[in-house]
């Protein structure tokens, strides 16, 4: 019995013995710097709105989106609204794009010059659509029978002049709005945006921001519940069904600034080489930069290619490829037709379509 005890004592003392080892080789290996927060936090995911980040436009998503400076056909109202100052056309554009997961962006620019004024005046409807889904539940993960929808809206009315032969601005307001089922919020924002066509012929700059306006939230009737407060019916018979509000949280629009310079090559009348790249410096993301080129083939035909998003520290999105044709009908109706590419890697590709007509 003496025995058994002093074998157990024995264990104990060895196994606390190479518990302190062990805590003592852990403290000696963790810098206690290590554990302190980090503070390089990414800003992903902190905006609503997300939709107001999908570019407008076959052409100039095949260029990699570096299409602020050169903004000039009806797309501009996303990328640059000073851009449609140079549009001396009624002009009209119509993108659709398939988006991912069986969803849809669609978009419509439309620009009235108003050349008395040397200025323009554009209107800019987008629609993000997710199409009709089964409604689930805990208890019904098959789905209970019904169907819901939801979908994002954007208007913007824009208007931009020529405040010299060679400088633009351009200001617009668009009303932006989130409903998803019988839940919805809406909010306004603006778009402020320069361009400067520099002395160096063929050189433009452009400047913009986007999406300044107050935070955004969603309310409605599917946030309405039925509850026990207190959760003591069994004990006091009080009221188990007190009808209660969920309260969500607003949050910022993507905020963004970019800055761009683009610069066309013209070998001939009809044949040029254009390269364009954005700067972006985004609220929800880090900064980037995007790259593109095209090349017009007898005034007619184009080729494009470009990068979205280069530097990031991560990026779905890259490379981008895409080609339009161009062509006078009737001796004063121009209708354009473009198509792009665009590799979003793990998410797979987009493809965008845009037809344009310019009634001179």
């Amino acid at each position: 019995m003496l025995i058994k005890k002093y074998t157990e004592a024995l264990i104990v003392s060895i196994i606390l013995l190479m518990a302190a080892m062990g805590q003592n080789q852990l403290t000696a290996q963790v810098n206690p710097a290590d554990l302190a927060y980090d503070k390089n936090i990414s800003r992903r995911g902190t905006s609503a709105g997300a939709m107001l980040e999908i570019g407008v436009g076959a052409r100039a998503e095949a260029l990699g989106g570096a299409f602020v400076a050169v903004a000039d056909d009806p797309s501009a109202l996303y990328w640059n609204p000073a851009g449609i100052s140079r549009i001396t056309s009624v002009a009209v554009q119509a993108s659709k794009t398939e988006w991912f997961v069986g969803t849809s962006f669609n978009a419509v620019d439309l620009i009235i010059p108003l050349q008395v004024i040397n200025s323009s005046l554009g209107l800019h409807l987008a629609v993000l659509d997710y199409g009709e889904n089964p409604v689930r539940t805990v208890f019904r993960p098959e789905g209970t029978g019904e169907t819901y929808s939801a979908l994002d809206f954007v208007a913007g009315l824009y208007w931009a002049m020529s405040i010299t032969d060679r400088v633009s601005v351009g200001v617009g307001m668009k009303y932006f709005q989130e409903r998803i089922w019988h839940v919805q919020g809406s909010t306004v924002a603006a778009d402020l945006s320069i361009l400067f066509e520099t002395p160096l012929k063929g050189l433009s700059l452009g400047g913009t921001i986007s999406n300044l306006g107050p935070e955004f939230g969603l309310s409605g009737r599917d946030l309405t519940r039925v509850t026990d407060i207190d959760g003591r019916r069994d004990k006091y018979f009080n009221n188990d069904n007190v009808a209660i509000n969920l309260a969500t949280e607003t949050y910022p629009l993507p905020l963004l600034f970019r800055f761009g310079m683009a610069y066309e090559l013209n070998f001939s009348e009809k044949n040029s080489l254009l390269f364009a790249s954005n700067v972006n410096h985004p609220s929800t993301d880090v900064e980037t930069v995007d790259l593109g080129c095209e090349v017009k083939l007898l005034n007619s035909f184009y080729l494009r290619a470009g990068y979205h998003s280069l530097f990031a520290d991560y990026a779905a999105d890259g490379l981008t490829l895409g080609a339009g044709f161009k062509q006078k009908v009737l001796g004063f109706t121009t209708i354009t037709l473009d198509y792009s590419w665009s590799d979003w890697t793990v998410l797979a590709s987009v493809n965008r379509f845009t037809i344009g007509i310019n009634v001179f």
